[in-house]
């Protein structure tokens, strides 16, 4: 186990308890409501890994190192933005997948563009719920305003990480 796994698994220890202690039938009720949607994200969460799993055996890591890698250069930054603005999902089918990218090369600067990118202009949210709710004045306002965040993200990632990492 990783420190931060223990570090969850203590964390929920000790807030469980402290309900216990003042009342067992919240605690009880808690419990319950966690296991409820452990249950309903499971699903997702499964596919995602696998489609993880799937993606790391596909994916040619030579095609990663030359899109995507740590010498990929801007070309890399800017498709990082591409892919992070046009794949879809929430942060539980997200996550894994960008995972099985770290394990197959993806470099640090498109790395962080994507997730900037995936974060600030990912197409189906802007799609589904900034356009219906905040109109388009709002959302190009937005848009415009963080035009440059991934790519200076990515950018200054990489540069703090070679310089961490010398």
């Amino acid at each position: 186990m990783d420190t931060s796994t223990i570090v969850m698994l203590l964390g929920t220890l000790i807030v469980f308890l402290a309900i216990y202690l003042k009342s067992p039938d919240s605690a009880g009720q808690g419990l319950r409501a966690g296991i409820a949607l452990l249950l309903e994200i499971m699903p997702r969460l499964v596919a995602a890994m696998i489609l993880a799993g799937l993606i790391q055996a596909i994916v040619p890591k030579e095609l990663v190192a030359h899109w995507m890698g740590k010498e990929s250069g801007m070309r890399g930054l800017f498709v990082g933005i591409a892919l992070g603005t046009l794949t879809p999902g929430g942060p539980m089918t997200h996550f894994p997948i960008i995972a099985s990218f770290m394990k197959i090369g993806i470099g640090i600067g498109p790395l962080v563009s994507y997730f900037t990118a995936w974060a600030l202009f990912g197409l189906h949210r802007i799609i589904m719920w900034e356009l219906p709710f905040f109109g388009p004045q709002i959302v190009v306002i937005r848009l415009l305003a963080s035009l440059f965040f991934p790519l200076l993200a990515g950018w200054l990632s990489q540069i703090l990480w070679n310089k961490l990492n010398a």
